[in-house]
């Protein structure tokens, strides 16, 4: 059986883990210990996980998060969620096909006392507001529960391998994710009055103002905390299209989950719909995985992401379609293309621009919804309730670390503890980390051709300053306190030029500076690249195409050199030998083949009307808009005559969704009524709420 493993990367390293056996339809499998049943069933090329009770439609990974019941499977007779169970050695794994079927209760269960513990301060997410912002708690020596669903703490940073933007000085701009997560929880770690709760969620706040926290997976715990901190993040938005929930479609960070934190290779050829900085993430981050990206489709004119991320994924060969839309993810039992349509003025299709593309992915980053329920439930019951990161404001992880450390020091001045004075200056930098991008120039290009310089390819304002830091002749500034002004280069008199010491090409996060050297051939100057791919891919003498920052190609040239230093943090730098008309333009060369990106020769129509709303109780658009056509505005009768709402997910994915439907169909959000919402935010054992110690009665946590 072919293994879907990421054995290299030019990032990552795959860790020395024990190998365990376990069974998937009587099949002896082999995972790495620690691991998801979801990963390892994805590292042997297993996507579809499920059969829906309802019409016995494929399911297969969706959020990767827990937040859903798409993944849903058997272990050992037990229904779980394949991406939150960890496999063990010897586990029968087997899909769900249709009602599962329980196993017979051979013992009552043993009920217990339910934990309940009082603390200063509880923080829900270990993400990096919630790191932030427990680490100036622990600096005060504030007792402090720290509670996150996850088996190690870091969020998203943990799957992130790229050089963050930002403030050098304040938020570790030009670090990579994953190395920010070491660093924050290693300095957490050092202050005892921090208790640290992994895998264990969040199920509601009560009006007692006590907060039920599932510790470890299968222990119940009342938590009355003083203070309240919300850092939960994020949840992805869903989008409504024919085939939406094939085996194949799911998040961006799902499939970062599987990609980066686990190395498994989820994809053959992937197709990403939405502009934003988290699809154009993740598109260079299959890239880097090995994984041919065939094209990214954006509703709007232009990506709402920084450019320099989409710049990134233009020069390395990926097709940019904007003003286009998906129309279906086309398949029988999991995804074989994708068809796109370009929008008119109206954002509607445009009939015969259809194009189909083959892929077996398509990524949704369309977009997040912060996860403030907790928070909305903490102030509607009184309690003192604070918010950081993206679950007070959608903006980027830089933000989220600066916003965190803010609150931390806010809540601990709540709490009567005197922590002197927060600067303004603090709040300005931590609006400024949590701006969209700005204005975009034209590029430009100096008129010298002589000696060594670097060529600045970033154009749009973002928070961003690396490059200004760590120049040693102090040849590049930000003219301006404010980080989001552009930076240039320039030489003044009497000042030592640039030594080519190619730092400035290393550190930037955006892989947007190039360095031109004219010394040893004018006509042929030598341009220096980062490169953070496999540095074996590429060796002097290969011959490459160049891009410009549009994604244009420029030359087919020589590599003269590939240069690998500790220093540059797995940045591996290229030399190339290039004609002196393009060489001040060139910012990227090409990675994948232009092959895997070429349409189909005719697009693929999805006949059926198979748009699903609702993908826990598989309720259609169609089934919703009657309903609406019909006089209905109450989405609680909606969810009665539909079971709408009804699923796993708790109504987070279906909910905006069907406000949308009712917003197409004209109704105004004032006469619309929501459903009411859910006592718990997600699915728990009954018998934890008794104390039932499962782990003596089933052998496990479920």
């Amino acid at each position: 059986m072919k293994s879907y493993r990421i054995d290299k990367h030019p990032i990552l390293s795959p860790p020395d883990v024990e190998i365990i056996d376990f069974f998937w339809q009587g099949r002896t499998l082999t995972a790495k210990k620690g691991e998801t049943i979801s990963s390892a069933l994805f590292a042997h090329g297993q996507r579809i996980f499920s059969y829906h009770h309802k019409d016995h439609a494929p399911q297969g990974i969706f959020c990767a998060n827990g937040q859903c019941a798409q993944c849903l499977v058997l272990a050992d007779g037990l229904p779980v969620k394949a991406c939150m169970e960890l496999v063990r050695p010897g586990m029968r794994v087997e899909p769900v096909d249709g009602l599962p079927e329980l196993p017979r209760v051979t013992a009552s269960p043993r009920p217990g006392p339910v934990e309940e513990i009082a603390v200063p301060v509880l923080i829900i997410g270990g993400g990096p507001a919630g790191l932030s912002a427990a680490i100036e708690l622990g600096k005060r020596g504030i007792e402090t529960l720290l509670v996150d669903d996850k088996h190690r703490l870091g969020g998203k940073l943990v799957l992130q391998t790229h050089r963050f933007f930002g403030s050098a000085d304040m938020v570790y701009a030009g670090t990579r994710g994953i190395d920010i997560a070491t660093k924050l929880e290693a300095e957490l770690r050092t202050f005892p009055s921090v208790r640290i709760w992994l895998q264990s969620a969040a199920l509601a706040v009560f009006s007692d103002r006590r907060v039920g926290i599932l510790a470890e997976g299968r222990r119940y715990a009342l938590v009355r905390p003083q203070a309240l901190l919300v850092t939960a993040g994020a949840r992805e938005k869903s989008l409504a299209f024919q085939g939406n929930t094939l085996p194949g479609v799911y998040g961006a960070g799902a499939f970062q989950t599987i990609v980066n934190r686990d190395l498994v290779r989820s994809s053959e050829k992937l197709f990403i719909v939405g502009g934003g900085n988290v699809g154009l993430i993740a598109g260079y981050h299959a890239l880097q995985a090995g994984i041919p990206v065939v094209g990214l489709v954006e509703a709007l004119p232009e990506c709402s992401g920084y450019k320099v991320h989409r710049d990134k994924l233009a020069r390395f060969g990926v097709p940019i379609y904007t003003s286009h839309t998906i129309l279906s993810a086309n398949g029988k039992d999991s995804v074989e293309s994708v068809t796109i349509a370009r929008l008119d003025e109206k954002w509607k299709p445009v009939p015969g621009t259809e194009r189909s593309f083959a892929c077996d992915t398509v990524l949704i980053a369309i977009g997040l919804d912060p996860v403030d329920e907790f928070l909305d439930k903490g102030r509607e019951f009184g309690m003192a309730t604070f918010a950081a990161g993206d679950a007070e404001e959608i903006a980027e992880a830089s933000a989220a670390i600066f916003s965190g450390k803010i609150k931390g020091l806010e809540v601990a001045r709540a709490l009567g503890v005197d922590v002197g004075e927060i600067k303004a200056e603090w709040y300005e930098t931590a609006e400024i980390l949590k701006s969209k991008p700005g204005r975009t120039d034209p590029e430009t290009y100096p008129a010298d051709e002589s000696g060594v310089f670097p060529l600045l390819h970033c154009v749009q304002e973002i928070p961003c300053d690396p490059c200004a830091t760590v120049c040693k002749q102090d040849l590049i500034h930000i003219h301006s306190s404010d980080i989001r002004c552009l930076p240039v280069f320039e030489v003044k008199e009497g000042q030592k030029s640039c030594t080519g010491c190619e730092k400035c090409v290393t550190i930037c996060p955006g892989l947007a500076i190039s360095l031109v050297d004219y010394r040893k051939d004018p006509e042929f100057p030598t341009v220096t690249l980062p490169y953070e791919f496999q540095k074996e891919s590429l060796e002097a003498g290969d011959r490459v195409t160049v891009l410009d920052t549009e994604g244009n190609a420029l030359a087919e040239v020589e590599v003269v050199g590939v240069r690998a230093v500790k220093a540059n943090d797995r940045t591996v730098l290229v030399k190339l030998k290039t004609p002196r008309a393009v060489a001040k333009k060139v910012a990227g060369l090409r990675v994948q083949d232009g092959q895997v990106t070429k349409p189909l020769a005719r697009y693929v129509e999805r006949v059926a009307d198979d748009t699903i709303i609702c993908r826990c109780e598989r309720v259609t658009t169609g089934e919703i808009r009657d309903l609406i056509r019909r006089g209905y505005r109450d989405i609680n009768e909606i969810k009665a005559v539909t079971r709408a709402c009804m699923g796993s997910c708790g109504a987070k994915t279906c909910t905006p969704l069907i406000h949308r439907l009712f917003r197409e169909e004209g109704i105004a959000e004032k006469d619309i009524v929501d459903q009411l919402k859910r006592p718990l935010f997600m699915e728990v054992p009954l018998g934890a709420f008794a104390g039932c110690d499962e782990t003596e009665e089933a052998g496990h946590g479920r």
